[in-house]
């Protein structure tokens, strides 16, 4: 039943002024995220820790390596923000991948989630994909918890129960959940593609960051490249032979934009040892 009162006879209703849906999408987001944060919980990363085992921290925004992680997130950020020349789906789909464990994927995924979460502009989610061998919460010293896995599974259980926001304003992770038998199934599974369907769609103001499985031992990778936009490569320097580099990039050759990271490089002269040098 209408509730406002009728026009008076002979008189034009004013014509309402169309709304832009880029007008609408801020309050669109914001109402997206406070539903997020009723439903999810928050979990302390041990930042401490964390800076004394070499990893980025906001507190050490002017060292030599939040430096490093700017040259490195730069292009993506402008692929992610279509201000690269080009129109990328999904590309605020980051996977971090290399062609062999030990590479140092986790701890490049951890670093660049962290670099864009110190941006001005940007939300993070990190999500850990690695679910043969996940490592990211035990990394940032947070407990166990349900995650990726268990989404996956359950009909019943929305993403948004499962995500953790943290103590850094603007990371969240979603964990990879309880292991099980199917885990390398559920990853190729229609579930994860609809599962990666929503991430594009509902958190598209974000980015988002996988930590992926290993190329050559693994499967899950090679699916998951052909579902985001952008796939970083991480290869450690003087192990990792040319052969394998080259059968990880056919592996992702799916993936509109692959680039690639040096990783655990020797610089002799340099203050420090350890660096990460970008190429496309």
């Amino acid at each position: 039943m209408p509730t406002g009162a009728p026009a008076a006879a002979g008189r034009a209703l004013p014509t309402p002024l169309p709304v832009a849906p880029a007008e609408l999408a801020p309050t669109v987001n914001a109402d997206l995220e406070q539903a997020v944060a009723r439903r999810s919980r928050e979990v302390v990363i041990d930042l401490a820790r964390l800076e004394r085992e070499g990893y980025l921290v906001p507190s050490q925004a002017r060292s030599k390596l939040a430096e490093q992680m700017r040259i490195i997130k730069r292009p993506l950020l402008a692929n992610a923000n279509g201000d690269s020349g080009q129109t990328i789906p999904r590309a605020n789909l980051i996977q971090v991948v290399s062609a062999m464990p030990e590479e140092g994927k986790t701890f490049f995924a951890i670093n660049l989630a962290m670099s864009i979460a110190m941006e001005v502009d940007h939300h993070v989610l990190l999500v850990d994909a690695d679910v043969l061998r996940p490592s990211v919460l035990r990394r940032l010293g947070v407990e166990p918890a349900p995650g990726l896995l268990d989404v996956l599974q359950s009909k019943d259980l929305p993403l948004s129960d499962v995500l953790l926001r943290t103590n850094v304003e603007k990371l969240s992770i979603l964990p990879a959940g309880a292991a099980n038998q199917k885990s390398t199934e559920l990853l190729a599974s229609a579930a994860m593609s609809n599962l990666l369907d929503e991430l594009a769609a509902k958190y598209s103001d974000r980015i988002i960051v996988f930590d992926a499985p290993p190329l050559i031992p693994t499967t899950e990778s090679r699916v998951l490249a052909s579902h985001v936009g952008q796939v970083v490569m991480v290869v450690e320097a003087e192990k990792t032979t040319h052969s394998v580099v080259t059968q990880a990039y056919a592996a992702v050759a799916q993936c509109p934009v692959v680039l690639s990271v040096l990783n655990k490089c020797q610089n002799k002269g340099a203050s420090d040892a350890y660096g990460y040098y970008y190429s496309a």
